[in-house]
């Protein structure tokens, strides 16, 4: 099974979302964007689906190093090193997603929104930074604007799962969130459900988050001009489906669920992106020439 099929494959199991809008791409980004999207989740399931310690992470920060060397025999790993070195992104990127992973391995615990802010950006907003390389910007200052969507995707998936993380023993909702509606030092009581009589400070706490999200998605919109118009579709979509989860998540935080969004509501939210970006057409065939961004941006930029 080639490295190609395999991203496909894992971008289509773990992601409809991203999959969904990833069909908005040419063929040559849709897959480079696969592949850096499987790196990413690779990295994720070692943590998450294995005993995680020191040897894990060290482990993948081996893989990395062979991706960029260009010496990876793992067909998934050197198709990762092609697309980065292809794309110019930077190898701190990737570094910054696994110190994010060990957050996860060392069981951080998140006090302040800030604390939640850095983790948001480690696991996710980089990798929006390395989709800037993959789709191409037409103003490096973009890059800032990308980092901001990955970040309130991430947001979104904590405010999402926190009766799923907290059974795995991890609690992401800030404690001066929790404390400010009556539940502080809810992280004592990790394991097992989430206790029915916290449930409505959780809800609370996580629509002060969702908020927040609401912010960096703002901020994420700005940057999608700066894509070319088929990259900016998929960025924009993805986006609308994420922000339609986050509508749904205060509701299911209070009943201890999952928040859903049915596939035709996903496919009415694609449809209204792509509404939106092609109505820019006009002006776009008269903008700056794409390139790769030739700089990165580090946590204290964002």
């Amino acid at each position: 099974m080639t490295a190609i099929v395999v991203a496909r494959a894992t971008i289509a199991h773990h992601s409809k979302s991203f999959a969904l809008a990833s069909r908005l791409l040419d063929r040559g980004t849709r897959d480079a964007a696969a592949i850096v999207y499987t790196w990413c989740r690779r990295a994720d399931d070692a943590v998450d689906d294995a005993p995680a310690d020191a040897g894990t992470l060290a482990r993948l920060g081996r893989e990395l190093d062979d991706a960029y060397a260009g010496t990876a025999s793992d067909p998934v790993l050197a198709a990762f090193g092609a697309v980065v070195r292809e794309r110019a992104i930077p190898r701190r990127y990737p570094d910054e997603l696994l110190a994010g992973m060990a957050m996860d391995v060392h069981g951080t615990s998140y006090r302040e929104i800030d604390d939640l802010i850095a983790y948001a950006y480690r696991v996710a907003g980089v990798v929006g930074l390395m989709m800037a390389h993959v789709f191409g910007v037409s103003d490096d200052r973009a890059l800032r604007h990308a980092a901001h969507l990955g970040i309130a995707m991430q947001l979104t998936n904590v405010c999402r799962d926190v009766a799923e993380d907290w059974a795995r023993g991890r609690l992401y909702v800030p404690d001066a969130l929790l404390a400010r509606h009556g539940a502080g030092g809810l992280a004592a009581e990790l394991g097992g459900p989430l206790p029915a009589s916290a449930r409505v400070p959780v809800a609370r706490a996580v629509a002060d988050v969702l908020a927040l999200a609401d912010r960096y998605y703002r901020s994420g919109d700005r940057g999608t001009r700066a894509l070319p118009w088929r990259a900016a579709i998929a960025a924009r979509a993805a986006r609308s489906v994420y922000a339609a989860i986050g509508s749904r998540i205060a509701r299911a935080a209070a009943r201890g669920t999952r928040a859903f969004v049915p596939a035709p509501f996903k496919l009415a939210r694609v449809a209204g992106a792509a509404l939106r970006v092609l109505v820019t057409l006009p002006v776009r065939a008269f903008g700056a020439r794409v390139h790769v961004p030739n700089y990165f941006l580090e946590l204290r930029d964002v």
